[in-house]
């Protein structure tokens, strides 16, 4: 695979813009947006889909983290697994 051209490269981003436009006008709703989503899987290359998709989810738990806070997990909850024979 070649690396994407300027032209290419903005076309992408474009596509990729208006499917994540399109997830958060609908909620997170793909079946909405697969049409757009069919125009960004095309339009860059497969590990550029991936990454902007780890990304988008990456952001989302980020939003979540700082609007929600974070709640540690109970430590009775994470000792009560049994030792591990040496």
């Amino acid at each position: 695979m070649s690396f994407p051209d300027k032209e290419k490269r903005q076309k992408c981003w474009d596509s990729r813009d208006r499917y994540w436009e399109c997830l958060d006008k609908s909620g997170d709703q793909m079946e909405k947006c697969m049409e757009v989503r069919a125009v960004y899987e095309t339009t860059c290359p497969s590990q550029w889909v991936k990454h902007f998709d780890r990304k988008r989810e990456y952001l989302k738990f980020k939003e979540r983290i700082q609007n929600d806070g974070y709640e540690p997990l109970d430590e009775k909850k994470s000792s009560s697994k049994p030792p591990v024979d040496q």
